[in-house]
C-alpha cells in the first residue's frame, strides 16, 4: 500500500544553527523493509529517546510494527497522520536525497475520531532531547494544527508525560479536578502553558512487578469472589472476543467514553459497535500483539457488567499494557473491577510466564481503581497531563 510523498510540510525549509530541517508527512510503506520505511523507523527512535528521558526505558515506545499499523488500520474510527522533522545539512546530508531515519529529529501525530468527537483532534509533537530548543517541536505542533482546523476540529487535546510528580507548591501545576499535578518548569508543561492549552487532567502511570505478592492476590481474590457472589460470573478470553458477547462487549466499550473520568475534556461518546470490535481485534494481531479479556456477567440479566484488558507486543516478552478496566455505573458496589483484575493476572501468568511488569493509567481521581491498583501493589511511575484547546 503506497502512502503521500514526502513532500515538505511547510514548504519553506527551517534554519536553526549548522543544521537546516523540514517537516515532512511519514510516507506509508508497502513494508517495514522498503526504503520509505525511513519515516516509521524514523518516528520510533525519537519516540525511544523521549521516553528514555522520561521514563528510563522503551517499553511504552511504540515500535515499528503498531507505528505503521496506526497509519493504515481503522482509519474508518480515527484518521492517523503521522509527521516528521528531517534533519539535512550539518547532520543530515542534501535536502534532495530520500531521508534516513537516523536524519529524523522530531515527531508528530494527529489522530482525527471519525466516528464521536468529530469536534476533537490530537495532536501530538516531540522532539530529540538533543535537537530541543530549534523550533523542532514548534513546526510540527503549527503543521498538526494546520491539519486540525482543516479538518474542521474545534478542540484540540494533546498530553505529556512527567516524572516524578512535583510536590504541591509554586514550582507545580495543580488539576482542576482537585487530584493531581504537573511540573511547572517542565519543558512540555512550558510548551502547553505557551500555546494556550489549559490543564483538566492529570493522569497517574502506575506500575507492578510480575508476579504479584501471591499472599496477599489470595486474600484480594477471596474477597472480590464473595462480594460478587454467585450473581456474576467470569469469562476469560484470549486474542478475540466471541461472537456471542461481541454486542455487549462493544456496549461496555462504548461506555469507557462516558462512564470514566475524563476531568474537563471536551468529550462525547464514542460508540462502537460489532464491527468495531473486530477491526480492534485484527489491528492487535496487525501490531505483533496478544490480549486477555476477563469479563463479570451479570448471571441474572446475562449482560455484561464489567470487564479488565491487558495486551502485550509479541517481541518484547516482559512487557504488559493495561487497557481498559470499567464496571458500569449499575452495577458498582460489588468489587468487580477487583475480581476482573485478578482474574486478567492469574490467566497471563499461565499463558505468558515471561510477563516481568505491568503498566496501567488512571486518573488521579479515580479513587476507587486507584485504590484497587495500590492493593495489588501498582506503584507510582509518572504522571500524565492532559491538555486542551479550544480554536477560536
Amino acid at each position: 500500500m503506497s502512502g503521500p510523498s514526502q513532500t515538505a510540510i511547510p514548504a519553506e525549509d527551517q534554519v536553526s544553527g549548522p543544521t537546516a530541517w523540514r517537516v515532512l508527512r511519514v510516507p506509508v510503506p508497502d513494508s517495514l523493509d522498503a526504503p520509505e520505511a525511513w519515516g516509521v523507523h524514523g518516528t520510533v527512535r525519537v519516540g525511544e529517546a523521549v521516553d528514555r528521558e522520561i521514563h528510563g526505558h522503551t517499553d511504552l515506545a511504540l515500535d515499528a510494527a503498531t507505528t505503521l499499523v496506526s497509519m493504515t488500520a481503522q482509519q474508518e474510527y480515527k484518521k492517523t497522520v503521522r509527521l516528521v522533522a528531517v534533519a539535512y545539512g550539518a547532520r543530515g546530508g542534501e535536502p534532495d536525497r530520500t531521508p534516513a531515519a537516523s536524519d529524523v529529529v522530531g515527531r508528530g501525530m494527529v489522530g482525527l475520531p471519525q466516528k464521536g468527537n468529530t469536534h476533537v483532534a490530537i495532536v501530538y509533537a516531540g522532539v530529540d532531547p538533543d535537537h530541543r530548543g530549534q523550533g523542532v517541536g514548534t513546526a510540527l505542533w503549527e503543521e498538526g494544527l494546520r491539519i486540525a482546523r482543516e479538518a474542521g476540529r474545534t478542540v484540540i487535546l494533546s498530553d505529556s508525560s512527567h516524572s516524578p510528580e512535583p510536590p504541591a507548591g509554586p514550582g507545580a501545576l495543580e488539576s482542576p479536578t482537585g487530584s493531581g499535578r504537573v511540573p511547572l518548569d517542565d519543558p512540555g508543561t512550558r510548551f502547553a502553558l505557551s500555546r494556550g492549552f489549559s490543564l483538566e487532567q492529570v493522569m497517574r502511570h502506575s506500575a507492578i512487578s510480575l508476579p504479584p505478592r501471591q499472599d496477599v492476590v489470595a486474600r484480594l481474590r477471596e474477597a472480590a469472589r464473595a462480594a460478587a457472589a454467585d450473581r456474576y460470573r467470569v469469562h476469560l478470553w484470549q486474542d478475540t472476543v466471541p461472537e456471542d458477547w461481541i454486542d455487549e462487549f462493544a456496549v461496555l466499550e462504548t461506555r469507557m467514553s462516558t462512564d470514566a473520568p475524563s476531568g474537563g475534556l471536551d468529550l462525547e461518546e464514542d460508540p462502537w459497535d460489532a464491527d468495531r470490535v473486530r477491526a480492534a481485534s485484527r489491528s492487535f494481531a496487525d501490531r505483533g500483539q496478544g490480549y486477555l479479556i476477563a469479563v463479570a456477567e451479570h448471571v441474572a440479566t446475562g449482560r455484561l457488567a464489567g470487564f479488565s484488558m491487558v495486551s502485550y507486543p509479541h517481541d518484547r516478552p516482559e512487557v504488559v499494557v493495561q487497557e481498559d478496566t470499567l464496571v458500569l455505573r449499575e452495577h458498582r458496589g460489588h468489587q468487580l473491577g477487583m475480581l476482573v483484575k485478578i482474574a486478567v493476572l492469574d490467566e497471563l501468568a499461565r499463558v505468558r510466564p515471561s510477563s516481568r511488569r505491568i503498566h496501567t493509567w488512571n486518573a488521579q481521581e479515580n479513587r476507587h481503581m486507584l485504590a484497587i491498583n495500590e492493593a495489588l501493589g501498582f506503584e507510582v511511575a509518572s504522571v500524565d497531563a492532559e491538555w486542551q484547546l479550544r480554536l477560536a
